[in-house]
């Protein structure tokens, strides 16, 4: 029999159509199981048409829905139309002969059409109850009789209906009379549907063979639940008020009792049932052997009754179905029943799982659609789909709860996740509250079996406990869904779903988000592997901040030394950590608290939860409250992760002359104390630039600059005298004792109030500045030149003197000179020499012949021109010499810059100057600090010279005397013409990054 072929019709059984399992009486019998509620009513009814003397006349099946009224008509039909045909009609009717010649007629308002007319045949079409009936027993003629009332739609008297009874024997049977009722005008209808009851009862009582059964969908204190309750209620007003004026009652029979109930399921089922006794046994011992943990109830001789008298059906599934899910107002028991065995017969049989000696609760596979919908739509209680999509069986691609849990835990074995998930689900359909839910030890007796592990069963309903979002969590409440999810369940199950992968780039994107800002203070980099990430150049003017990332580096809250990954990154630079990092005070370090990283990212993983419950077919399972909830908490968790990031990076390595714990590397420790915090990309950057101005580590535009003289002192300006701009701010890239500077104006702002304050004397160009002069706008190059107050007046630069040339450096000291350095204007030194002075001693200077370099020609038809100074008027000076002399072509160029760190540069240039032969020579000697001597010879190639740099610029930087001499020298084989502007671009390509100061000698041929 098809599923669906449970629904019984009566009105198709009087038809002689529908499915063969109704329509047909032989096959009917055979597959109803005679209940003493049947036997009784076909025994009375029969007797009565019989002509049994006191046999009651009128019967009420007076159930609730399900409960067998249906398929007690059909078979009463049956034995009255056609019982001689019936082999087995005996074991219903207790010995009562079938009648024969029975006119039997049935009204099924599910079938009733009162506004348009049932067709009957013979072209009528009939109205009312009384229509259908009077054609049903005698035909046109018979609806001849009723024809004005029937069109009229007024009740016919009860001597018109004895009329048409006449002397034969009479079935009326009358069915879902409420639903007639609702299609009728409401006042119109029950004043005549009371008026034929009354006339029916009447007629019926006065002919000795005749008899009306009908059904009343009212629960024993007259309330109905159905969809018809109204009219149910309604009707049954109307009997009692027939019953009390009449003084006779209907005869009440119930065709189906509980204890009936898996009897009749077994006949409808299944064409033979053997009781396996051997099955029996085993549940019985497995019951007895872990007694003190399943429920006492179903223990010893009534387990054993219990359980032969439910077989194959597990007692508790049959227990479940009768005590709690048919007192749901929409639940039909017998029917109800059968539809829902039946597909869960079909499922077991399809999937034959281990376990199915007997048909357990958790065999009711809720996963597949139409079972699902035996409870969740036909039993009105879709307010539970959102508990079974999310904890016992999804949709595909989200795994619920008890799917997930089976997966990780039980692989292989029986899913007992899923059997805990589903055995609650059904004990939680129940009307009454108190019903609803079982015990931990109902729920291991429900789902023990002789293939069931019990302390897998135990291990399951832990974890389902944990995870699932719908249990009653209350205290002391039995194990049952809520229909309404426990929102923090919800939210804490998703976010145990959340991938690690997809956790990993949403937390690394978030602390971008945080500290990455084009407009903040640092130029950030996030995540660095080792040195080679962490450039050491100018970059864009902003110190750089290197965010470690959590799990490569996370510390304490107490530390005593710079982390290993730490210090190599802040003392190395490039692959491998191969070399030396110059400008150690222009990075700081991030470091994550081991504390907060875990609530890190437990913040991001619960926004990442959230997120997926924000999608539109996840929110829509949610109640409307909890949906506004979950919109809200997703918003807040955006401010969330932003706080949670910055408590966890807190931990700042910065440039310090004070080493943490003493050690050799110079960085010290300051821990942020988080104040607030701001979703705001690059916010971040604020706490750690709040944290460095406070211990005056970090300069911004708008601070206050730095004291001139405490800088003139820290800084080689103070031994030299005078120093580049360029080189001056370099400084603050290099020395971890000065403050960082945050762009160039902390600089500008720092000569300026050093100018003004009578500390520095700034020059560029021919434009000299000290105290009480007009406020320069200052140049951060090699051009610009900063001398120190003392110097600028031992060497007349401040206060003014006349002079008929400007300046030049002494050593890498722009500015300086002394008698007899070719360098400076109006000194003499023998023509063709040329040296660099350094600091020699005394700090006075020295001077050394340059090999390869400007010695003076021992050749007489050899021309030399030679100038000094900023290098582009040098060389605009030489060439210009050399054209007021008609000199076609030079031969070579010679540079002898006055800074040794010019030098570099210019090895740097002069490679782009075309069609000559570069060639560097130098000698370099200087006293380190623990009073060494080294020295470093250069004679060749400029490219293999650039590669000294790294190591001689800091070791110059830092020794306590040195001596240098440098020279390039470019020789040009086919001659420079000076007739074009070949020496403007040479000029253009070795000044284009930088303003050296310099000697310069060019040769030519006579």
């Amino acid at each position: 029999m098809a599923v669906g072929d449970f629904a019984a019709r009566l009105g198709s059984v009087i038809s002689r159509t529908g499915p063969a399992d109704y329509r047909d009486p032989v096959r009917f019998f055979a597959n109803t199981y005679p209940t003493a509620g049947l036997k009784e009513l076909l025994t009375q009814v029969l007797g009565r048409l019989s002509g049994r003397s006191g046999s009651s006349a009128v019967f009420r099946l007076d159930t609730s829905f399900g409960g067998g009224k249906t398929h007690g008509l059909i078979g009463l039909v049956h034995a009255a139309r056609d019982g001689g045909a019936i082999p087995n009609l005996d074991e219903f009717s207790s010995g009562v002969a079938a009648p024969s010649g029975v006119r039997v007629a049935a009204f099924d308002g599910e079938a009733s059409d009162p506004s348009n007319g049932r067709a009957m045949g013979d072209g009528i079409r009939a109205f009312t109850p009384w229509g259908e009936i009077a054609y049903q027993i005698g035909g046109l003629a018979g609806y001849e009789l009723v024809r004005r009332s029937d069109e009229m739609r007024r009740a016919p008297g009860a001597d018109t209906i004895a009329e048409l009874f006449g002397d034969a024997p009479v079935l009326v049977v009358l069915d879902e009379l409420g639903e007639y009722l609702r299609k009728c005008p409401d006042a119109f209808g029950r004043d005549q549907l009371a008026a034929f009851l009354k006339a029916l009862f009447s007629a019926i009582d006065g002919s000795a063979r005749a008899s009306v059964v009908f059904t009343l969908a009212v629960r024993p204190d007259g309330r109905a639940t159905d969809a018809f309750a109204r009219e149910n209620e309604e009707i049954s007003r109307i009997v009692g008020e027939l019953e009390s004026v009449s003084g006779r009652k209907a005869t009440i029979l119930n065709p189906t009792s509980d204890d009936e109930t898996a009897a009749v399921l077994r006949r409808r089922l299944f064409e033979r049932v053997d009781v396996a006794a051997d099955t029996v046994d085993a549940y019985c011992a497995l019951w007895t052997d872990n007694r003190e943990r399943i429920d006492v109830h179903h223990q010893g001789g009534e387990a054993r009754t219990a359980l032969e008298g439910s077989y194959p059906f597990h007692p508790d599934l049959l227990d479940t179905l009768t005590g709690k899910t048919a007192t749901l107002a929409d639940f039909q028991r017998v029917r109800g029943m059968l539809r829902i065995l039946a597909k869960t017969i079909a499922s077991v049989w399809a999937k034959r799982p281990q376990d199915a000696a007997l048909i357990h609760t958790h065999h009711v596979d809720l996963g597949e659609e139409g079972i699902r919908r035996e409870f969740t739509t036909r039993l009105n209680q879709t307010q539970y789909d959102s508990a079974i999509l999310n904890d016992i069986d999804g949709k595909a691609g989200r795994p619920a709860l008890a799917v997930s849990i089976d997966t990780e835990r039980f692989s292989g074995l029986l899913p007992y996740a899923s059997y805990v998930g589903r055995t609650i689900f059904v004990h939680t359909m129940a009307y009454n509250n108190e019903l609803r839910g079982l015990s931990s030890a109902h729920l291991r007796y429900s789902i023990l079996s002789p293939w069931a592990d019990l302390n897998f069963i135990t291990s399951a309903e832990a974890a389902f406990i944990q995870g699932s979002a719908y249990l009653d969590d209350r205290p002391g409440a039995p194990l049952r869904f809520n229909a309404e999810a426990n929102l923090t369940q919800i939210i804490a199950r998703e976010e145990r779903g959340v991938e690690a992968d997809a956790l990993r780039i949403e937390l690394d994107s978030r602390i971008k988000d945080v500290f990455v800002s084009n407009t903040g203070s640092f130029e950030t980099i996030t995540f660095p592997a080792g040195a080679f990430d962490v450039p050491d150049d100018m970059g864009d003017g902003k110190p750089r901040l290197a965010i470690i990332h959590h799990q490569a580096l996370d510390i304490g809250g107490s530390i005593d030394e710079v982390p290993e990954l730490i210090a190599t990154m802040y003392r190395r630079k490039g692959q491998d950590a191969a070399g030396l990092r110059q400008l150690q005070n222009n990075v700081v370090f991030l470091v994550a608290d081991e504390r907060h990283a875990l609530h890190m990212a437990a913040t991001v993983s619960r926004h990442l939860a959230l997120r997926e419950l924000r999608r539109p077919e996840r929110l829509g399972e949610l109640a409307d409250h909890q949906q506004a909830q979950v919109v809200e908490l997703g918003r807040r968790s955006e401010a969330d992760i932003a706080i949670a990031i910055q408590q966890s990076y807190r931990h700042l390595f910065y440039p310090s002359r004070t080493a943490l714990g003493g050690g050799n590397v110079t960085l010290d420790l300051a821990t942020i104390d988080q104040t607030s915090a701001s979703e705001r990309p690059g916010s971040g950057q604020t706490q750690i630039v709040r944290q460095l101005a406070s211990i005056g580590k970090l300069k911004a535009a708008e601070d206050q600059p730095d004291q001139p003289s405490y800088i003139r002192d820290r800084t080689p300006l103070k031994r030299n005298g005078q120093m580049t701009a360029a080189d001056l701010r370099a400084e603050f890239r290099r020395d971890p004792a000065l403050p960082m500077h945050v762009g160039d104006d902390p600089f500008k702002k720092l000569v300026i109030k050093g100018i003004n304050d009578g500390i520095y004397v700034y020059q560029r160009e021919g434009l000299t500045a000290g105290k009480g002069d007009p406020v320069p706008s200052i140049v951060i190059d090699d051009g610009s030149i900063i001398s120190t107050a003392e110097f600028a007046r031992d060497h007349g630069i401040f206060p003014r003197r006349e002079a008929t040339t400007p300046t030049a450096p002494v050593d890498g000291i722009p500015g300086g000179g002394v008698t007899g350095d070719p360098r400076v204007p109006g000194s003499t030194s023998p023509e063709g020499t040329a040296t660099i002075a350094t600091p020699s001693g005394g700090g006075g200077a020295s001077t050394a012949p340059v090999d390869g370099g400007s010695a003076a020609p021992s050749n007489p038809n050899v021309q030399s021109f030679n100038g000094e100074g900023v290098l582009k008027d040098a060389l605009s000076t030489v060439f210009q010499k050399a054209r007021s002399a008609r000199v076609g072509n030079v031969s070579t160029l010679a540079i002898t810059p006055f800074d040794p760190a010019h030098f570099y540069l210019l090895l740097n240039v002069v490679e782009s100057v075309p069609g000559a032969t570069r060639k560097a020579v130098a000698s370099i000697e200087f006293e380190t600090a623990g009073g060494s001597t080294i020295s470093v010879s250069i004679d060749g190639t400029v490219g293999d010279a650039k590669q000294t740099r790294d190591y001689v610029e800091p070791q110059l930087r830092a020794a306590t005397d040195r001596h240098v001499t440098a020279n390039i020298s470019l020789t040009f084989a086919d001659g420079l013409a000076l007739g074009g502007d070949e020496p403007e671009k040479i000029i253009e390509r070795l000044t284009k990054f930088g303003t050296a100061a310099a000697f310069v000698e060019v040769t030519a041929e006579a």
